[in-house]
């Protein structure tokens, strides 16, 4: 069985496909262990820790990700491969475990950046004002 699934954060998507195999995590066509930097790759293999290993010896899950800084797509990649695993075993009690263990895992989260306004150099800062 193969299961799609996709995963957000900020401007970062992850589409990750799920299939059986013997335990390869691919993301852009590289295997997980090349990622740099390494608190990416931790926050990625963040669901297998949640879960026991033996899931992951039977899975190969390929993940594209584009858009978005680095860490924005490490949570994009974690959120799909933790929906992936949910999606192929089909276990309410894993996808309890992910949500109590955290809800990001299996819900994207929405806040996006503040567009910039006129008149100052953010969202909401303003520029100063001089009276002399």
């Amino acid at each position: 069985m193969v299961t799609n699934t996709s995963g957000k954060k900020k401007t970062a998507i992850a589409r990750a496909t799920v299939r059986e195999g013997t335990g390869k995590v691919r993301i852009n066509a590289r295997p997980v262990e090349l990622y740099d930097p390494e608190s990416a790759q931790l926050k990625i293999l963040e669901p297998f820790r949640v879960i026991d290993d033996p899931l992951r010896e039977e899975v190969d899950i390929d993940i594209t990700v584009e858009g978005g800084g680095v860490m924005g797509q490490a949570d994009a990649a974690r959120t799909a491969i933790a929906r992936g695993l949910v999606q192929y075993t089909n276990d309410a009690e894993l996808r309890d475990a992910f949500m109590e263990f955290d809800r990001s895992l299996l819900v994207n989260d929405v806040r996006q950046r503040e567009a910039k306004k006129w008149g100052g150099p953010g969202a909401r800062a303003r520029y100063q004002k001089s009276y002399r």
